[in-house]
């Protein structure tokens, strides 16, 4: 049981937070029109993207480290507690749709496990050993890149995944929306983003999980770019499981190519559906299994397997 010291040191930390400080101007805010709040809470959204300009360079690096690892193989791991951790799964669970990327290459790991996703789970934030087992389950490895996420830069589970991981020789990124915080400190790239006080004291889900979305946003898509995911801005990786994504890898061919719909489906067909492979016949002269060759010779980038398809 925890006690009336451990609690006034619990209060004394929070305190010193700034996503925890409490404004004294928004204290009667609940008195104002539904209107006037949501202008107030807007105009506090706006002022994330500036926090996260001011972070850019860091960002920029950790996904250059975090390429090459997963260009070699390693997997991309996410760590948080509560909005943090839930963030971290939606980010996770977003990419085998969009890139085309194994379930196991992206993981998303939240501290109580899967049932915290709708429901807290008491106590689990609380241990970084939670956050040794969970990456223990899934068999850390060197290679991975372990990426924790917490509001405050301290909470234990997200501290705990990164001081684990950063044992094992994975690269560890952390995440925060503190200055000075635990998390960036125990991170071979620590990513601070300080949106400053929320709107209701303490509402880390607000500015901070905005914040922390949109850098995640970066993390995964700048990486699947430097993985050669897509091709422009167009993502010729995505999996076509189901008819809206069927009609989008169509157009992605269309947008690539400028081949009409007949040539298409015949790319297409020839393929079975690998949007990447369709563009490569159609650009590149090429049958689908010189296709196939082509793109694994070149790792999966189509701009460096067309160079190869083209005569010189």
């Amino acid at each position: 049981m925890t006690s009336p010291t451990d609690y006034a040191h619990l209060r004394a930390e929070l305190d010193g937070l700034t996503t925890e400080a409490f404004r004294p101007e928004l204290a009667e805010i609940d008195r104002r029109s539904t209107l006037d709040i949501a202008r107030t809470m807007n105009a506090e959204d706006a002022a994330v993207p500036a926090a996260v300009a001011e972070r850019l360079p860091e960002i920029a690096a950790a996904i250059d480290a975090l390429a090459a690892r997963m260009a070699h193989g390693g997997r991309l791991i996410y760590a948080g507690a509560g909005t943090a951790g839930r963030l971290g799964v939606l980010d996770a669970s977003e990419c085998p749709p969009t890139f085309n990327t194994d379930p196991s290459d992206v993981l998303g790991l939240i501290a109580g496990g899967p049932s915290a996703m709708v429901t807290a789970v008491e106590g689990a934030e609380d241990s970084k050993e939670f956050a040794a087992e969970d990456l223990t389950a899934v068999k850390l490895t060197d290679m991975d890149t372990v990426v924790g996420i917490s509001a405050s830069g301290r909470t234990p589970y997200a501290i705990g995944a990164v001081e684990h991981a950063r044992s094992l020789g994975a690269l560890t990124i952390g995440l925060s929306c503190n200055a000075g915080s635990a998390l960036a400190a125990a991170a071979e790239h620590g990513i601070e983003i300080v949106v400053g006080p929320e709107l209701l004291t303490g509402s880390t889900r607000l500015k901070a999980g905005t914040a922390q979305k949109l850098v995640l946003n970066m993390i995964s898509t700048l990486t699947m770019i430097r993985l050669g995911k897509t091709y422009g801005n167009l993502m010729v990786d995505v999996r076509a499981s189901n008819e809206k994504l069927r009609a989008r890898s169509r157009r992605i061919v269309a947008l690539a190519t400028g081949a009409g719909d007949r040539e298409i489906e015949t790319a297409l067909s020839s393929t079975d559906g690998e949007v990447k492979n369709a563009i490569l016949t159609l650009l590149g002269g090429v049958d689908a299994p010189t296709a196939a060759r082509l793109l694994d010779a070149a790792d999966g980038h189509l701009r460096a397997a067309l160079e190869a398809a083209r005569p010189h």
